[in-house]
């Protein structure tokens, strides 16, 4: 059997240490210092500056003198959506939610389930001066949003009883459960979810689930907005209906045939 050099090694070692900086970083909405990057790696600080100086020279990392922090660069983010965009779920998508941003002016996102949590996976900008910040990529607590009720609505009591229990031990806020329970039962008999405040103070989701050929929940078309141009003549009249017929539209091309 054929040994690998050392310097084969040492390549692969530096690799995976790159990957685990970004994955550490994808996770950080404010940045990361040195210091604490180092620690999370195993590595010494020396070692640790230089993968990211490296890094930051390609575009995938910035630093931020003034607060001596990392965050993940420009680059990171653009190669990120090409790979996104190469998935079913993003080619089929973002037709639709263009369609919905042109109709409405609002950002419009496609999310999926991800572990006990919701993926914002993709998004189109509704372009409006005052907005929300952008979640593509980020992955947060189910009950915090209409797209990850939406998504939960069919589950049972016991595994949404599990779930939250799971959350707890992450020592996230989490909703009471008969109160989740009783407004996924709304949801379910609407087929519509709306959240207020959930995502931050003066925002409303609202959401729709996508379902494949067997019926299954496999994610959520949500438009998000300020609470001043979500009025609830508005939600009920004109975005509803949109993202109902939006969801219609994707759930069909992944085979979904409403009995």
């Amino acid at each position: 059997m054929l040994k690998r050099s050392s310097a084969s090694m040492q390549t692969d070692k530096a690799a995976n240490k790159i990957l685990e900086l970004l994955e550490i970083l994808a996770e950080s909405n404010d940045g990361l210092g040195l210091h604490f990057l180092a620690g999370h790696i195993n590595l010494p600080r020396t070692s640790t500056a230089t993968l990211l100086n490296s890094l930051c020279k390609n575009g995938l990392v910035e630093f931020d003198e003034q607060l001596a922090v990392y965050r993940l660069g420009l680059c990171s983010v653009a190669l990120a959506q090409k790979m996104l965009m190469k998935t079913s779920v993003i080619n089929y998508a973002h037709p639709i939610l263009e369609e919905l941003v042109r109709r409405h002016g609002e950002s419009v996102y496609m999310a999926v389930p991800r572990d006990n949590d919701v993926l914002f996976l993709d998004m189109v900008d509704g372009g409006q001066p005052l907005k929300t910040a952008p979640l593509v990529g980020r992955q947060v607590p189910f009950f915090t949003n209409a797209a990850g009720k939406v998504i939960r609505a069919l589950d049972s009591r016991d595994l949404l009883k599990k779930l939250l229990r799971k959350c707890g031990r992450q020592k996230q806020g989490i909703p009471n459960l008969e109160q989740l329970d009783s407004e996924l039962e709304t949801i379910r008999s609407r087929g519509v979810a709306v959240d207020f405040g959930g995502l931050g103070e003066g925002i409303i989701s609202v959401a729709v689930a996508v379902r494949d050929y067997t019926g299954k929940v496999i994610g959520a078309i949500t438009l998000i907005g300020p609470s001043v141009r979500m009025l609830t003549e508005r939600l009920e009249k004109e975005i509803i209906p949109s993202l109902q017929e939006g969801a219609e539209i994707l759930s069909g091309k992944f085979g979904y045939a409403p009995a």
